[in-house]
């Protein structure tokens, strides 16, 4: 017998309170995702890990989180997303007590693994639960919409209160900052949010989790090495082929099941794949332009982290917005073009950067690329999502939840690794070297902008050139690879806007609420 609570039956006031709690807690993990690059410097300092610890300090979070979506949200669907969500913020604060307190690299990665499978528990779960309860599909897109804004507000906020504590405390302070928040969500989860799971799951088939497991993280880790050590290095294509190889499998073995870890058969419908492939697109482009601004702003106009943090707040804070404004602009505009005006809009932001780009910053003209780029990707993250989340059945929300984040986790990756990649090439293919610049430099100033700007501190007279030099091969690399990204957005713009026409406004609900 189901005891679920019937989502119906719920007033209108738990449902929104049920929101704050979902939005409080993605808005804290969006937060922990950009808090520790901010942390690196100083960690490095204090328990000086060698580079491939510091490489696997970086990473393992993403890797476990990645690994951990598709399993995580099928069992919540299981055991109840409500009491997965519970699981999943006691542990979190567990992890960040761990993480904050680490003696050692190995200790730290460790925890910071841990901590991405508590992240894996809790990201599906505030998704879920918001598809099972607001079951008005006006409520519902709007309670996504804020969700999906909460989680830019943290991108944003993240620069910003980690530098803050880093410039007051030490370097596990940033970690800390979850404890009290996490026993707010905890307690407040407790008393009011409704338990909802599917009645009739069918047996979890293990076989498919550790396809989905091994099959994600390998595709994930080739793609994070392959931006580090080159596309073509054995190590990368072994582990990138074998992690195809099983997802493949995966993907074959969903076909056969009666009860599917992941129903692949989604991917028939144009609404899922366009959306699925927006989000792909989208943090495909945006993650790696991002970053590469908050390299511009710290290593070519020489700004602090904390400075550069609040510099890039209205982007952020444009994004709360669009996604705000979405759930009411489909109601005039349809589906399909308001994911296409928020595609354009964000290929205009990358237009304006590669404009704006050059050695000496115009911030004012930057900042509208920021805003208008945050804009439209409010609006088009917002309504994909929510049309992810309507297209798949009430029942299998938690599995439909984990679809949604594990194609933002692997379009970052593919970003970072790909896009990355091409602003490196092009930064070393256009950096010249001043005469005297000693050979044993040559090697970490063409790596990287930030390994040129500190290795340009340490020659004496030719040091100015060669920083000089760095930051220009540098503005070049990102304006080329903006115009990339604005290239890549607009023909997303054009899929969606013919993927997403048949969509009605209002998408009901597929399934009734089970009983």
């Amino acid at each position: 017998m189901n005891t679920s609570l019937t989502p119906d039956v719920i007033s209108n006031g738990r449902k929104w309170g049920t929101l704050v709690i979902a939005c409080l807690a993605v808005l804290l993990l969006a937060l922990d995702l950009t808090v520790l690059f901010l942390a690196i410097p100083k960690l490095t300092e204090d328990l000086a890990p060698s580079s491939t610890q510091l490489l696997w300090i970086s990473d393992i979070y993403g890797f476990a989180l990645a690994g951990f979506l598709i399993i995580m949200g099928n069992i919540g669907d299981r055991i109840g997303r409500k009491r997965l969500l519970l699981i999943g913020v006691v542990a979190f604060g567990v992890s960040s007590a761990l993480t904050a307190f680490a003696w050692s690299p190995e200790t730290l990665i460790a925890a910071r693994g841990l901590l991405g499978v508590a992240g894996a528990t809790i990201m599906p779960s505030t998704l879920s639960i918001i598809r099972n309860v607001f079951t008005d599909p006006k409520q519902r897109t709007t309670a996504v919409g804020i969700w999906g804004a909460m989680a830019a507000g943290g991108f944003s906020l993240g620069p910003v209160v980690g530098g803050v504590l880093l410039n007051n405390f030490w370097w596990g302070s940033v970690f800390l900052i979850n404890l009290p928040v996490m026993v707010v969500v905890f307690v407040a989860a407790l008393i009011v949010l409704p338990e909802s799971r599917n009645p009739r799951p069918g047996r979890l088939d293990l076989f498919s989790a550790l396809l989905s497991f091994v099959g994600v993280v390998s595709v994930t880790y080739a793609i994070k090495e392959g931006a580090r050590q080159g596309l073509g290095h054995t190590e990368v294509i072994v582990t990138g082929a074998g992690g195809l190889v099983l997802l493949v499998v995966f993907v074959v073995r969903q076909l056969q099941l009666t009860h599917p870890l992941l129903d692949v058969r989604l991917f028939r419908l144009p609404a899922f794949s366009a959306s699925v492939g927006t989000v792909v697109v989208l943090m495909f482009a945006s993650t790696t332009l991002m970053f590469g601004i908050a390299q511009y702003l710290q290593f070519v106009v020489g700004w602090s982290p904390l400075k550069s943090g609040l510099a890039g707040m209205p982007g952020g804070a444009a994004g709360m917005v669009g996604g705000v404004l979405a759930s009411l602009l489909v109601q005039w505009w349809g589906r399909a073009r308001v994911v296409a005006v928020g595609l354009i809009l964000v290929g205009a932001g990358f237009a304006v950067f590669a404009d704006a780009m050059s050695t000496t910053v115009n911030y004012p003209y930057l900042l509208v690329g920021m805003v208008v780029q945050g804009l439209g990707l409010g609006f088009a993250l917002a309504i994909t999502s929510d049309t992810m989340l309507a297209t798949v059945p009430r029942e299998r929300a938690g599995a439909g939840s984990a679809i949604s984040e594990t194609a933002q986790e692997l379009g970052g990756a593919f970003g970072i690794a790909i896009l990355g990649s091409v602003l490196t090439t092009i930064y070393q293919n256009k950096l010249v070297l001043p005469a005297g610049v000693p050979a044993e430099a040559a090697g970490p100033i063409r790596e990287s902008l930030g390994g040129a700007v500190s290795t340009a501190g340490q020659l004496g007279d030719v040091g100015p050139a060669v920083a000089s030099a760095a930051k220009q091969a540098f503005v070049g690399g990102f304006q080329t690879t903006s115009l990339v990204g604005a290239g890549l957005i607009t023909v997303m713009a054009l899929v969606a806007l013919i993927a997403l026409r048949k969509v009605p406004k209002e998408i009901p609900d597929l399934e009734p609420a089970p009983a």
